[in-house]
């Protein structure tokens, strides 16, 4: 049984849709127990003060990791450990001794000057926050900068399993972590509160980095502390990194923005939002992440290849199938909101009241879910095209954008009684305190549609004829969608006349009805439209995609 398992995870894999199922099951799977995660922090803090320092005390450490955690990610040391590998195994070792020191040296110094930066920092971006909050934010905040530190050193083991096309143990990782968090919060959160929860954190980022040291040492790479760095080597990584850490950080800062105006709202608003965010990361993780990672060998094949017709082909591919994934996704969740939220959130201190909450601010995040997750393949396109200052261009106009919409809309929000019954009615709870969070899903949603509209043209200017069929098919796919919501919304209310929904097993059973009625009804619908997506995700199933090996990259070419 033992050598079955390690002989799946040591496997690799073939076509777009195989290596997208298996990384998408690894998604789902961690999305599973991230709901388990966020149900037991739920039920016994609720979305008050005690989440919200939690919530807070992750912003900066989040932010140390993307970006001195970029130096050593797999879209930045891949293709130079392909490089080195071609000049042999002496050059390679050269190469990981020197990222790993030079990476311990960075994420080590950072993390040192954040640790003494931090009440200063905390009292600025979370002024909202009591002062005994910013406390034991500050607190959490320096005990949660070792996980940046460990998920830094695992993104660099995690490259060398990529590089060698192990997907699985890669894949694995995060359902590690969220296991330690899920230990932290069952274990030590009732006596440590919050700081239990910090420490569950600190373990599966442990986790996250171990499972993938035993395949580093198997093949004779596993990283050894060296002073003699190789300078011109070193200027390259961080030539190719800089832009890309620009990029990231745009996501980041955004989210400290938005945590930061939360602060000045009432208790719980960071808690709803985090929830939200959490919640509406699922089509992200398991459609956006999957497919453009899948896609990303292929593509960094074809523009090698100077293959532009096929280049552009693979993109047009890959987003009609995501496409194809995320609006239907999207429109379910948007249906079937308070049901999620209440299955997944609703016990314990988690009451009525913040159920309805997270579950309008997931309604408003989930309608950039499709932007978002072709934002993710739009990037590694234009990545492995070799354009990595593009993005970041495009990812700062959008911020600014966001940062401005979400300034804007609090302030219209708190001065226009019409504005703010407007968005109450529309979303359900007007009559519920604390609404002026919503402000900030609604400003985050238009960013992602901005950022993502900006990323499509641009790639059609750059690659012309990308956009003809991926538009067709996505108004095919935005009427089944339609149809899909409509069907769910009808299910809701047979099954709530037929019987009653006030415990978790009804309420789920009727979430799974409607959601099957509703995938019933779409899936005979794109039969009758001979969906090409629809007979490619079918035949990669038939092939059962969790035997096969994970795309194949040659080793000259990402």
């Amino acid at each position: 049984m033992v050598r079955k398992i390690f002989s799946f995870l040591y496997k690799e894999t073939h076509t777009l849709n195989q290596a997208a199922l298996l990384l998408g099951f690894f998604a789902f799977l961690s999305q599973v127990l991230a709901f388990l995660r966020d149900r037991l922090l739920a039920h016994i803090f609720g979305a008050g003060s005690d989440l919200d320092i939690y919530y807070a005390a992750f912003r900066i450490p989040d932010f140390i990791f993307v970006t001195a955690a970029s130096v050593v990610s797999l879209s930045v040391l891949i293709p130079f450990i392909i490089e080195k590998e071609t000049e042999g195994k002496e050059a390679l070792r050269n190469l990981i001794d020197s990222v790993f020191s030079f990476f311990g040296l960075l994420i080590m110094g950072v993390s040192l000057l954040a640790f003494f930066l931090m009440p200063s920092l905390s009292g600025i971006i979370f002024k909202g926050l009591p002062t005994e909050s910013v406390s034991q934010v500050i607190f959490l905040s320096r005990l949660l900068l070792l996980s940046p530190i460990l998920l830094g050193f695992s993104n660099l083991f995690g490259s060398i399993t990529q590089a060698y096309n192990r997907f699985a143990i890669y894949a694995l990782a995060p359902i590690l972590y969220n296991v330690g968090i899920i230990l932290g919060i069952m274990l030590l959160a009732k006596q440590l509160g919050v700081l239990g929860v910090a420490i569950g954190v600190i373990a599966g980022a442990l986790f996250h980095a171990v499972v993938q040291m035993p395949f580093a040492w198997r093949i004779g790479l596993f990283p050894r502390p060296t002073f003699r760095l190789d300078p011109s080597l070193i200027h390259r990584i961080v030539t190719v990194s800089f832009p890309r850490t620009l990029t990231l950080s745009m996501s980041s800062l955004s989210l400290i923005f938005l945590v930061s105006l939360a602060s000045l709202m009432s208790a719980g608003s960071i808690s709803v939002l985090s929830f939200s965010i959490n919640l509406q990361s699922v089509p992200l993780s398991i459609i956006g992440v999957s497919y453009s990672l899948a896609a990303f060998p292929t593509l960094s094949r074809r523009f090698k290849e100077k293959n532009i017709a096929a280049f552009s082909a693979q993109m047009a591919a890959t987003a009609r199938f995501i496409i194809f994934w995320a609006l239907p996704l999207s429109a379910l969740f948007i249906v079937l909101r308070a049901q999620l939220v209440r299955v997944i959130l609703g016990s314990g201190l988690f009451d009525w009241e913040d159920t309805r909450l997270t579950a309008a601010a997931l309604a408003l995040f989930v309608f950039s879910s499709v932007f978002q997750c072709l934002l993710l393949l739009f990037v590694r396109g234009f990545y492995s095209a070799g354009y990595t200052k593009k993005p970041f261009v495009l990812n700062l106009l959008s911020t600014s954008i966001l940062f401005l919409a979400a300034w804007g809309f609090v302030k219209i929000f708190y001065l226009s009684d019409t504005f703010r019954l407007f968005i109450g009615a529309l979303l359900k709870v007007e009559d519920l305190p604390g609404t002026a969070v919503l402000m900030l899903p609604l400003a985050y949603t238009i960013g992602s549609i901005v950022n993502g509209i900006f990323h499509w043209v641009a790639f059609e200017k750059e690659f012309p004829g990308f956009s003809k069929g991926v538009i067709r098919a996505s108004f095919h796919y935005l009427g089944t969608s339609m149809i899909m919501g409509a069907t769910a919304y009808v299910g809701l209310n047979m099954f709530a006349t037929y019987s009653n929904t006030d415990t978790l097993i009804t309420i789920l059973s009727q979430t799974a009805f409607s959601a099957a009625f509703a995938l019933l009804v779409g899936i005979g619908l794109l039969i009758a439209l001979k969906s090409r997506e629809l007979e490619e995700v079918w035949s990669a199933i038939k092939m059962r995609f969790w035997k096969t090996e994970v795309i194949a990259t040659d080793p000259e070419i990402v």
